[in-house]
């Protein structure tokens, strides 16, 4: 008797897992998303940014006014390229995403503008430090939430007992 319990609820689990799968993981549609990423989006001229793509099977083309063309390879890609010296300060340039050629997609990178006459840091005030040393054990004992944290174990307990020991009813005293 037990057996067929048991049996039928894993049969009744992994239907539920099966149905509650995804559309896409059913196979590879020809409608995938395809989205790029550019970080940061804010550079200085020689600075180093970093382009990925997630959603593109073969190749993606990656191309700027502001570095080389380089090439993305994969479902989930990202390089690293260096945008060049002679970008203009303040200036928005494109960035364009081909995939396979059928597909793109763009985003914007701004060049860092002009440096400030005066770049001292301003330092940020710290008005007092952390207030850390309580924890959980001490800070808030409270005898109504411990009696009723026993009650639930004990009530968890009780109910294991019971089912542990119930009689299966064929015929036994």
């Amino acid at each position: 008797m037990h057996a067929i319990r048991a049996t039928s609820a894993a049969v009744l689990s992994v239907a539920a897992l099966a149905l509650a799968a995804s559309p896409a993981s059913a196979g590879d549609a020809d409608d995938y998303t395809f989205e790029v990423n550019a970080s940061p989006t804010t550079v200085a001229p020689g600075g180093q940014v970093m382009l990925s793509q997630t959603g593109c099977k073969g190749t993606t083309e990656v191309s700027s006014g502001i570095f080389d063309t380089i090439t993305l390879t994969g479902r989930h890609s990202s390089r690293s390229v260096t945008v060049d010296w002679d970008a203009k300060r303040g200036a928005m340039y494109s960035v364009k995403f081909s995939c396979e050629g059928h597909r793109s997609r763009s985003l914007d990178l701004t060049i860092e503008g002009d440096r400030p006459d005066d770049p001292t840091p301003t330092p940020v005030p710290i008005d007092h430090g952390v207030n850390a040393g309580a924890g959980g054990s001490i800070g808030g004992f409270d005898l109504r939430e411990m009696g009723l944290g026993a009650a639930l174990i004990a009530g968890a307990l009780g109910t294991a007992y019971s089912l542990v020991r119930r009689r299966t009813g064929d015929g036994g005293s």
